[in-house]
């Protein structure tokens, strides 16, 4: 495929094409106007121009000779899709049905699955399968590498044509062939598709004191949830809570505003994250308010390499404000800022628009997130398929404009029992089970890392 768009463009280069005739198709057709003038003028726009006639060319080559009839709308939109996710990882064009269920899905309610995903090497990758949906409970697992669709290879469909693939009506079935690390094999897995509720938030007491807060996604009224959920374990402890774990493994991001607030609810003043766009002038920043809703209980957050983008401006906050030790194995390391806009016609455009930086100016694109207590999940050591982080990915962005050192200052507030957590877990640990905390080790480690530290004497929450 790339070898025939090379030819085609080979071609077009080659025939020197006069400006007038494509102009006049520029301008019929896209509403591009091509002004003689303007060329002799400025020999930048010269170029711009000159590509565009290009463009033109290649298109009207395809509509004219393509093996097969083609669609007007569909080469278009394939064109503005290449040229978007030629970009970097996360930008991309949506066309109206891909817009509508992007923008449902932050709203917290999808038919589909229950997968977030994204593409590397012509496959389709499982960042996280979402709690309580049929991806989960088939065991997809984060890392997993789709590579077909009831049969039919995912090479060539763009992200957004497999995402649209997966989702369908409720009660219909379809099959995922799946490579997972550590297996030999290709996976088969059935699954059902469901009317997909989010439920971002669940949360329990561990051992009446502690307030275990699992947050799945950062969608639409994620900080709501989050704080209700801290309020009424609150309550059921009689008042008596010793502390929070704030469980952000697998939590693949979501919307920059619910991870600015719920870092808030836990801070009581300082910077939350900066954004650095292309102009200084784009440069913003967040800072907390006063009124820490814990009154400044000690806090445990656990991440993982599921953790992304919001998940890690909530976890690298945190961090560098000493509020919270971070437990866990080293985060995705997706360190920007995409912004979705509409377009006409009803599609729209994610497009990376700016880096984040964290309270200390450190940027983790690339780098993700080192845990204050570094804990493994278990003891295998797994076979990589493909790509584990946004370093790994195709034309991830460089890592820039941070700090010197680009990693969390050193920390010597850590209580003495840190020295003595095993990075493993012990060989005869049990097979991880959702449904039974005791056999969470990552989560085990917390709860005795938590109950080591100090608990304020003076709690004043908002």
């Amino acid at each position: 495929m790339k070898l025939r768009a090379g030819l085609l463009l080979g071609v077009a280069f080659a025939t020197g094409l006069a400006i007038g005739p494509v102009s006049d198709q520029l301008q019929s057709r896209f509403g591009i106007s091509v002004m003689p003038q303007a060329l002799a003028q400025d020999s930048s726009r010269a170029e711009t121009y000159r590509l565009l006639n290009l463009f033109a060319d290649v298109f009207e080559r395809v509509r004219a000779e393509y093996v097969e009839p083609v669609n007007d709308r569909e080469l278009i939109e394939n064109a503005i899709n290449g040229m978007l996710t030629g970009l970097d990882p996360h930008s991309s064009y949506m066309n109206a049905k891909s817009f509508r269920d992007m923008q449902v899905q932050t709203r917290g309610e999808f038919g589909g699955l229950g997968i977030e995903v994204t593409q590397e090497g012509g496959y389709i990758k499982v960042i996280s399968p979402i709690d309580d949906t049929p991806a989960s409970r088939a065991g997809v697992k984060a890392g997993d590498l789709i590579t077909a669709l009831d049969g039919h290879t995912v090479q060539g469909l763009s992200l957004n044509d497999a995402v649209e693939k997966m989702r369908g009506a409720p009660n219909t079935r379809i099959v995922l062939t799946v490579r997972r690390e550590g297996n030999d094999k290709p996976l088969e897995i059935a699954l059902v598709r469901e009317v997909i509720k989010l439920r971002v938030v669940r949360s329990r007491l561990e051992g009446g004191d502690v307030a275990y807060i699992r947050v799945s996604s950062f969608s639409e009224q994620a900080e709501t949830a989050m704080r209700k959920a801290f309020n009424e374990l609150k309550a059921k402890s009689g008042d008596k809570l010793r502390g929070v774990i704030l469980d952000l493994r697998n939590n693949p991001g979501g919307l920059l505003p619910e991870a600015i607030s719920i870092s808030n609810d836990y801070l009581n003043q300082g910077e939350i994250v900066s954004t650095r766009g292309r102009h200084a002038e784009d440069t913003q920043r967040w800072n907390a308010k006063a009124g820490d809703i814990t009154g400044g209980l000690p806090m445990v957050v656990l991440i993982n390499g599921g953790s992304a983008s919001a998940s890690e401006i909530v976890a690298g906050a945190l961090q560098d404000h000493r509020r919270a030790i971070l437990l866990g194995t080293r985060s995705f390391g997706k360190g920007s800022v995409q912004t979705v806009s509409p377009l006409p016609g009803n599609g729209g455009m994610r497009l990376t628009t700016a880096r984040y930086y964290t309270p200390s100016g450190r940027s983790i694109q690339g780098l993700g997130i080192t845990p204050d207590v570094e804990v493994a999940a278990t003891r295998e050591e797994r076979a990589r398929f493909g790509p584990e982080r946004e370093a790994d990915l195709t034309r991830a962005l460089k890592n820039i404009g941070g700090a010197a050192q680009n990693i969390a200052p050193p920390r010597n507030d850590l209580p003495p029992i840190v020295k003595d957590i095993a990075k493993l877990p012990p060989e005869n640990q049990p097979a991880f089970d959702p449904t039974k905390p005791e056999t969470d080790y990552q989560l085990q480690q917390a709860l005795t890392v938590l109950r080591a530290m100090p608990v304020p004497t003076k709690r004043a929450s908002r």
